[in-house]
């Protein structure tokens, strides 16, 4: 999965990372000005939503992970988990108040572009590390899973912090040129 930027390449993260997206503020049109702060909040939309489907991913792992050490209840079965019992599961990782992996709480002004892309590629990245059935997997095979599931979501968010400072300084500049006209 890259989210990373690629100095020259085409994707709208590449063009929102270019330190150039910044530069010459001063001189863009209100109208293409706009259309930048569109591009980076649309962007973190859609890294919010990519890091929201690592996150699910990620609790779904932890619950095995406390599940095993015996900081949740094993299987009512004693064996591997039924559907009803993996449905409890998902249903406590969606609404645990206790969860570590919180958002920034930051209002969101568009919906996410690229749902699917993203879906199948926090899906893709589950089975590449071979975590799609975390019952079937050794302790250390989960152990290791969950690092390098962690590890991907930390380039995310802080590629989704980069994109937020861009956003913020287009969105500081067209502030700037609002309270101009209103004095």
């Amino acid at each position: 999965m890259s989210v990373e930027h690629l100095p020259g390449g085409r994707r709208r993260i590449d063009r929102v990372l270019d330190p150039a997206f910044v530069q010459g503020l001063a001189d863009l049109h209100d109208d293409a000005l706009r259309e930048r702060r569109d591009d980076a909040q649309q962007e973190e939309v859609d890294l919010s939503y990519l890091r929201r489907l690592l996150h699910g991913r990620l609790d779904m792992l932890e619950d095995e992970r406390a599940h095993r050490t015996g900081e949740r209840p094993a299987p009512l079965s004693g064996a591997a988990r039924s559907d009803a019992e993996l449905v409890e599961v998902l249903t406590r990782v969606l609404t645990d108040e206790h969860r570590t992996t919180r958002g920034s709480g930051r209002f969101l002004t568009a919906e996410p572009s690229r749902v699917g892309e993203n879906r199948r590629e926090a899906e893709r990245m589950v089975t590449d590390l071979g975590l799609s059935a975390p019952g079937e997997l050794g302790d250390a095979e989960l152990t290791a899973g969950l690092a390098r599931l962690r590890e991907v979501e930390r380039s995310v968010s802080r590629v989704r912090r980069a994109v937020q400072d861009v956003e913020q300084v287009l969105t500081d500049e067209l502030s700037r040129r609002l309270s101009r006209v209103r004095s």
